[in-house]
Order: structure tokens, then sequence, then C-alpha cells
């Protein structure tokens, strides 16, 4: 019995860990296409045109985003643990296809069903392990959990290497295999949260209710428009850095983008790996003596990118855009772990997944919408004001959470 119960204790931690390894393989498997299209293009000539791979791109994004609020609906109404392994099961299936590609449209199609079923992992994963840190750990629970996207992220990056090496056929296919292989893990490993009787009938009630009707509850909570409005400010200089820093760095610095690549992915993602760690511990013990803690976590790290993003858009020098950059990731990582903790204080438990599928689509779509204006500003020359001009969205949903959030409870029941 003390086995059992010892064991019940840990294993919150077992799954963030097996959580973990899915969010690594959901960003590296997405990733990987964005590196290879030199390898791929030999091979399928329609990748020789950059409109042709920005479709490519385009679709995955665009199904992503207008599936993610379903796929949130999804996850409050069946077995998450299920939803999570068909999720990785499908995806990985299709990165194994990808390696038996010979034509544009076989890999636009496959990329288009990759959108639909990675859009159905976030929510799951993340109102999972908010079920199962209801406690004093959810904030960090839920960073170590994000790092795996971002070393995925940068896993992804070494695309091109591997294809170089070996070939991009088979990288697609071995990875699709790791993904289907560790599916079947997850089905012996990963366990839904065991729920109340109480809880069990306010999760049949909601599988009763519509998913429109879900829509208009969250919708009609006015605390989730404030933070529907800063996850997506934080989103625009998210995909910002993501797509278009490698070339500010580049142009500002005057260096190869060979140089820039690597330092500003880097940079990024270990000062991100940092900031979620320092987020998730500060706001967890934050939140035990005030519970608007996570919120002034939360702030504390979009201050910090506020600063980072004007001297990343009007700094000069390899010194001050790698501190911009340090400061803007821990920042952001900051920001990133205490997304859904601060919704679990305003969003009951059933409607938890919808939400954040609802922050996921918005993100994705603001992510569309400035990778093509920063496009713009690049050809106009304005490439670094359009990074600082971010800083001003950022403030403006600083000062409304600061001023208009104001939780009653850390787990809203």
């Amino acid at each position: 019995m003390k086995e059992n119960t010892g064991f019940a204790r840990i294993y919150p931690w077992i799954a963030v860990l097996l959580l973990w390894v899915v969010a690594l393989l959901n960003y590296m498997d997405r990733q990987m296409l964005s590196t290879m299209r030199e390898a791929m293009q030999i091979d399928i000539s329609e990748l020789e045109s950059a409109v042709n791979f920005g479709r490519l791109m385009a679709i995955f994004l665009w199904i992503y985003g207008c599936i993610s609020p379903f796929a949130g609906a999804v996850a409050d109404r069946i077995s998450r643990k299920w939803l999570i392994v068909a999720s990785l099961g499908v995806w990985s299936t299709v990165t194994l296809l990808m390696g038996h590609c010979t034509t544009f449209n076989q890999i636009y199609w496959l990329r288009a069903v990759m959108g639909i079923s990675e859009a159905l992992y976030i929510p799951a994963a993340l109102s999972l392990i908010a079920d199962y840190f209801t406690g004093s750990a959810r904030s960090l629970a839920i960073g170590i959990h994000m790092t795996g996207l971002y070393i995925g992220q940068a896993v992804g990056g070494f695309g091109a290497r591997l294809a170089e090496t070996f070939s991009w056929q088979q990288t697609f296919r071995w990875f699709g295999i790791i993904g289907v292989l560790y599916a079947v893990v997850l089905v012996f490993a990963l366990r839904d949260k065991v729920r109340s009787r109480e809880e069990e009938t306010e999760k049949l009630s909601v599988g009763k209710e519509s998913v429109w009707k879900s829509f208009a509850l969250v919708f009609s909570n006015v605390a989730f428009w404030i933070i529907l409005f800063f996850f997506a400010s934080v989103s625009l200089p998210g995909w910002a850095t993501k797509n278009w820093l490698p070339t500010l760095f580049s142009e500002s610095l005057g260096i190869p983008m060979s140089q820039a690549g690597p330092v500003s992915t880097i940079t990024i993602a270990a000062s991100s790996f940092l900031g979620v760690l320092l987020g998730g511990s500060l706001s967890d013990r934050w939140v035990k003596k005030n519970l608007r803690g996570r919120i002034y976590t939360s702030s504390i790290g979009m201050a910090l990118m506020i600063p980072a993003l004007i001297f990343i858009g009007v700094g000069h020098g390899m010194a001050a855009a790698v501190c911009a950059g340090l400061c803007f990731g821990v920042g952001y990582g900051m920001v990133d772990t205490n997304n859904m903790p601060i919704l679990c204080q305003f969003v009951p438990a059933r409607n938890r997944a919808t939400a954040y599928g609802l922050m996921n689509m918005t993100g994705v779509f603001m992510g569309a919408v400035i990778t093509k204006m920063l496009g713009k500003w690049a050809d106009q020359g304005n490439l670094g004001l359009g990074f600082a001009l971010m800083a001003t969205v950022v403030t403006v949903a600083l000062l409304l959470q600061l001023l208009v959030l104001k939780p009653s409870s850390d787990d809203r029941k």
C-alpha cells in the first residue's frame, strides 16, 4: 500500500517526463521540413520554388490554427491519454510516410494531416498536467514540459545535417518510426488523472454540451479576453524571433546566415529554457503568499521582453544583440510557463482545454500575420523597426494584465 501511495505521489512527474518527449517530437517533426528544402528539391523539383515551399509551411499553420479550438473541445470531452497517443501516432506515421513521397502533392496533403494531428496534442497535454498539479508545482511542471518544445525545435534544426549524412527520406522515416514506437510506450505508461465521482459527473455533463456552447461559456468570461490578448501579444514577437531573427542578426551585424542562424536560435532557446525554470519555480512560490503571484511573474517576463525587443530592433554589435536575445528569451520563458496556470485561475477545469485551444489558434494566426508583415518591412529595410514596434503591443498587454486580472482562486472550479 505504501509503495502504491509513493508511486501515486511521484507519477505526476513521471507523466510530465513522458509528455516532455512527446513535446520534443511534436516540434521536431514539424521543424525538420523547414531545414531540408535544399536536399528535397533535388528529388522534388517543385520545391525549388519559394512559393511552393511557402505553401507547404502555410498549409500546416492554417490547418493547425483552425483545428486547435476543436482539439481543445475534444480534449475536454474524451480521454486525454488516448487523444495524446492517437495524435502522436498519426503525426509520426505522417512523418514516416513523408520519407516515401515522390511528388509535391503527396507532401502537401501529408503536411495538412500533420497540422490536424499535432493540433490535438497541446491542449490535451497541458490540461492533463494542470489536473495532475493542483498544488504548488503547476507552473514548474508546465514549464518543464514546455522545454521539450524548445529542445524539439532545436533538434529539428539539424534536419539538413542529417539529410546530408543519410538522406532526407531516411531522416523522415527514422524519426517517424521513433514516434510510432513511443506511442506504443505511452499506451502502457501514460495514465489519465483519476477523477473523483463529482469530477466524473462534471465531465459527463460537458460531453453532453455542444462544442459551440463550450465556446460561448469561455468567451463570456471577461478575464479570458484579457488572457487571450496578452497571449496573442506575446505570440507576435515569439513567432517573429523564430522566423525573422536570423535574418535581422545577419543584416544588422553584417555576418553570414550560417553564423546568424545558430547565434539567434541558440541564444533564444537556451535563455527560454532558463526562463521557464525560473518563472515556474518563482510563480509556484509566489502564489502561496499572493494569488496574483503567477500574474506578477508573467508580468516580470513581459517587462523583460519590452526593452529586449527595442534593443534587438535598433541595437548594434554582437554583444548587444546576444544580451537582448538572452533577455527576451528569459522573459518569454517566464510568460510561457505561466499561461496555462493563469488560465486555471479564471477558467474551470471542464473548459480549460477548449480555452487553451482558442488561445493556441490565436497565437498561430498572429504568427502568420506578423511573419508576412515583417517580410514586407524587411523588403523596405525596416525589419529592425518592426521588432522595436512590437514592444508597444507587449506594453499594452502588460498593463491590462496587471490592472484587470484579479483571481479569487488558484484553481477555479
